[in-house]
């Protein structure tokens, strides 16, 4: 009796996941907006697939509702026209090992009719890792450790710039021309070292590289230092610098722990930690500079 619940409980969550990707796959596959025939055709063949799993595990759900949530549906389609086909299935499917695993788990509970196409479905999704490293793979993605680095090495910088400020300049729009005269130079020579950086094996373009890194150097720069001309309080413009800049690594870091698979927090914490205690470190830096030359601007 327990054996039975344990494979109702499993067949039920496998259900729903399997359904929301047959939902997803069909209504991605279906789209006017993907261009890429070959890869429409993929997604189609993945919906077939996903349904044929949902039948399967439907089998064993004891007869219990299989609900899926629309707005999760919806939700990963309005992330492929917002982030690209690769973010959304990637998106879609992680956490798929852990899946598998689940999976492997009740294998031995499976009736013997249901083997074959239980070990079918588990060959499937070994399957789904081939197509996602072949096909799934958008021609921006090589690129995307460019634009992070970018936003990454902007977000500390700037802010750092920003909060030293405090300490010398009376004037919040000095403060914010000051992060974007900074900005405008540092991302040349970051988009310079990422063209070095590109050339020396990378598999893309160099030029690409270079333009990636610096533009996303100086909209960061450009970002951090809105605030600054919003306001005439100094304390007030940092703190609307710092939370644009919070709200940009949450964003960097969700998009890359799903492109490449890494764990959102841990990356989201380290960015942040090293940008806040850069910021304090300048803050200090201005503030001694105030005090020992007694200079203000």
């Amino acid at each position: 009796m327990i054996t039975q619940e344990i494979l109702s409980e499993v067949a039920v969550e496998g259900a729903k996941d399997e359904l929301t990707d047959y939902l997803v796959y069909k209504k991605l596959s279906t789209l006017k907006i993907e261009r890429n025939v070959k890869l429409k055709k993929t997604l189609a063949r993945l919906s077939g697939m996903e349904r044929r799993h949902y039948v399967f595990w439907k089998e064993y759900c004891d007869g219990k509702e299989v609900k899926v949530s629309s707005f999760h549906v919806y939700a990963v389609i309005l992330m492929r026209f917002f982030l690209g086909v690769t973010f959304a299935v990637r998106y879609l499917e992680r956490g798929e090992e852990r899946v598998i695993r689940r999976y492997k788990e009740v294998a031995h509970l499976i009736p013997a009719k249901g083997k074959k196409e239980f070990n079918r479905m588990l060959a499937d999704e070994v399957e789904h890792e081939m197509d996602f490293a072949k096909q799934f793979e958008s021609p921006h993605i090589r690129y995307i450790s460019f634009i992070v680095l970018g936003l990454a090495d902007a977000l500390v910088e700037i802010a750092g710039i920003h909060a030293g400020s405090l300490g010398i300049y009376n004037s919040t729009e000095l403060a914010g021309l000051a992060g974007i005269v900074a900005g405008a130079a540092a991302s040349i020579a970051m988009a310079s070292a990422a063209y070095a950086q590109a050339k020396t094996g990378f598999k893309g373009s160099a030029a690409l590289s270079a333009a990636y890194t610096g533009i996303s150097y100086f909209c960061t720069a450009v970002i951090l230092a809105t605030p600054y001309f919003l306001t005439k309080v100094m304390l007030n413009a940092l703190f609307a610098s710092l939370v644009f800049a919070i709200i940009l690594i949450g964003c960097i870091s969700f998009y890359g722990s799903v492109i490449a698979d890494t764990v959102f927090k841990k990356d989201f914490i380290e960015i942040t930690s090293i940008m806040l205690a850069a910021t304090l470190a300048l803050y200090l830096l201005g503030t001694a500079i105030r005090y020992f030359t007694g200079v203000t601007i």
